[in-house]
């Protein structure tokens, strides 16, 4: 079968489509750029530029690719910036994602799997969470997910189509071959912004709120290197396609690392003590967010390769130094 691929310019939607490609699947690309870039969807690979919430232009694509599967990654990320503006929030991830899943329905689409977040949670307190936990988000951005979820378990009631939702935790690294990674420069992603103080880039970063209820006072995050999290994309997919039932299900390593100790990673692997600054804490962050992965470590037979701090934040830091040699745009 063809998998639709969107947002598959972007960080983590490339590195779908390469591991797709690696298995040997049929990918087509559609992302209107943006966020993605063109250089990183890989060559030979079918690409259609255009809106995700555009009905008629995505059934034209189900239809002439004749799809009938779709991992869905459009959308916007930031959580500070859907606090200031939600309405974009809600255009650009719920109300696209209910054309799409419009369009998918229409078209006969079987399969459809939605990158959602951990930021649907209320995470209030510091155990691993779990995916029958409070959805009450913080931020619109988590709203905007929470809804999308919502609409595609009651579209399935009413249809054929059987769904995945991930909720990612904190997604980082890059491509062990150095074939996809992180390009936008004005990411907000830790370790990102990390390696480009690192590397001169910025003159300084921040760390936003030092006196939360964690072991340093920093915020603690469940990170999950971006090639294990598409691994578990597609692990996901052959569950459906033999016959699995429809699935919400967490996607980290369940233990956490707070903001200073991945600082203090990266100053290690770049060999650069670069300036860091304490600054008050932003809307809609939490103090501690880690996942709990029982369900799906019991569901899939899912071993992550690059779970460990050290080996995340050095593949993000070989990214960002191929990003400063020849420019990806």
């Amino acid at each position: 079968m063809t998998v639709l691929v969107t947002g598959g310019a972007g960080y983590i939607g490339s590195h779908m489509v390469l591991r797709l490609r690696d298995a040997n699947e049929q990918v087509v690309v559609m992302d209107n750029f943006s966020t993605g870039y063109r250089d990183l969807v890989p060559q030979g690979t079918p690409l259609v530029v255009g809106n995700v919430g555009d009905i008629d232009a995505v059934s034209e694509c189900l239809r002439e690719f004749d799809i009938k599967e779709i991992i869905h990654f459009a959308g916007s990320i930031i959580v500070p910036e859907s606090v200031a503006d939600p309405l974009k929030y809600y255009g650009n991830n719920t109300c696209v994602s209910r054309n799409l899943i419009e369009a998918a329905v229409a078209c006969g689409v079987e399969h459809f799997i939605f990158s959602s977040t951990a930021a649907v949670y209320n995470s209030s307190d510091s155990a691993p969470i779990p995916e029958d936990a409070d959805c009450a988000p913080l931020s619109p951005y988590g709203m905007s997910k929470l809804m999308t979820e919502t609409m595609l378990r009651d579209v399935a009631r009413a249809s054929p189509l059987n769904f995945g939702v991930l909720r990612y935790f904190n997604v980082a690294g890059a491509d062990p071959a150095k074939r996809s990674g992180h390009c936008a420069a004005t990411a907000t992603h830790l370790i990102k912004v990390a390696c480009q103080a690192a590397l001169g880039q910025r003159g300084y970063m921040e760390i936003f709120g030092t006196d939360y209820n964690t072991p340093d006072g920093t915020g603690v995050r469940d990170y999950v290197h971006v090639s294990d999290l598409v691994d578990a994309h597609a692990l996901l997919l052959n569950y459906f396609r033999a016959g699995g039932a429809s699935t919400t299900l967490n996607c980290g390593y369940g233990k956490g690392s707070s903001v200073r100790e991945v600082v203090a990673a990266v100053k290690s692997v770049s060999g650069t003590d670069f300036e860091v600054r304490e600054s008050p804490r932003r809307p809609g962050d939490a103090a501690s967010v880690v996942a709990d992965v029982g369900r799906l470590r019991d569901l899939l037979p899912w071993t992550p390769k690059y779970n460990d701090l050290r080996t995340m934040v050095q593949s993000a830091y070989e990214w960002e130094m191929r990003m400063a040699e020849p420019e990806i745009g």
